[in-house]
């Protein structure tokens, strides 16, 4: 079970999809946001974890709770920290935790969107 305190971090996961472009037409973009409570683990581990890092990529598992929303994410869409900024691409989830309190996604962040 997590501790509720560990949820620092607010997440907005944002869809694929035509957005108005201000001239009549619609161009690609990113829409329909959901806002989340998360806590980031930053991964740090096995060959791959550091060959993604010596790359400028960070790999991340982010815990959000579990709810409608946060389970209609794909990996398809992405991941913004509203605080900071950064943008992270969802890479897997949602994967339940054993509680079935929260779900987990696998980001990744210094990549191109």
């Amino acid at each position: 079970m997590m501790d509720p305190g560990k949820m620092d971090y607010l997440v907005v996961f944002e869809k694929p999809m035509k957005v108005p472009d201000g001239h009549g037409g619609r161009t690609d973009g990113w829409g329909d946001p959901v806002t989340a409570d998360a806590s980031f683990r930053f991964l740090r581990g096995g060959e791959t974890v550091q060959a993604s890092r010596l790359s400028g990529r960070q790999p991340v598992v982010v815990t959000v709770y579990d709810n409608s929303q946060t389970r209609a994410v794909r990996p398809s869409w992405r991941m913004r920290d509203a605080r900071s900024g950064e943008i992270y691409n969802v890479r897997s989830g949602p994967v339940p935790t054993d509680d079935r309190q929260y779900l987990e996604f696998t980001a990744e962040g210094g990549v191109a969107v």
